[in-house]
């Protein structure tokens, strides 16, 4: 089964200040590390789907094995990215969709989500916390036809809230905390 990840990393930042993209954890930059991690896991190929500040983040990939997609529709919302990766890794069995601001997404969360998915044979597996779903989370090819036809504002969320009996989960409550503003970065720095 070829799995491949696509890393959604073209949001402005703008309630943060600056690129999240390109804080700093663990001596590398976020959406570096997330790529990363996904290639560790076994996902082929890896895509990273970028916005603003191009250049920056490309410096930032460079010498990884990741495709680097440009999205310049990413000010008309998620939906564009993940339709982007989709149509560029319409080729995979599967996909992991990624967002590049989920610190404690460790090699060990996207192979749970792998494994989970070959026990139950689901067409989608999500990560479960604060009593919702959400990404990581992977999409088998029958989801794709569905993927593509998200809105602008939409992402993958949508697809898993529709067909609730499709999916099947992981807990995985560190993935409620994400990077969007000052105040949390400041609260993930100081219980680092």
């Amino acid at each position: 089964m070829r799995i491949g990840a696509v890393v959604l990393a073209a949001g402005g930042s703008s309630r943060l200040g600056q690129p999240k993209q390109l804080l700093q954890h663990r001596d590398q930059s976020f959406v570096r590390r997330m790529a990363e991690t996904a290639l560790a896991a076994g996902c082929s190929p890896v895509a990273v789907v970028i916005g603003p500040e191009q250049e920056k983040i490309k410096i930032a990939l460079r010498r990884l094995p990741a495709r680097v997609l440009p999205n310049d529709s990413w000010q008309h919302g998620i939906g564009t990215s993940v339709r982007a990766g989709v149509a560029a890794l319409r080729d995979c069995d599967a996909l992991l969709f990624l967002a590049c601001d989920q610190p404690h997404v460790e090699t060990a969360v996207i192979c749970r989500l792998i494994a989970r998915q070959q026990e139950t044979q689901k067409p989608m597996v999500a990560s479960a916390y604060s009593g919702t779903l959400g990404v990581p989370a992977m999409f088998s090819r029958t989801c794709f036809k569905e993927l593509l036809a998200l809105s602008d504002q939409e992402g993958a969320k949508a697809l898993l809230m529709a067909r609730p009996n499709d999916v099947a989960t992981i807990d995985f409550p560190e993935g409620a905390i994400d990077i969007d503003t000052p105040t949390d970065w400041q609260r993930f720095t100081s219980n680092r």
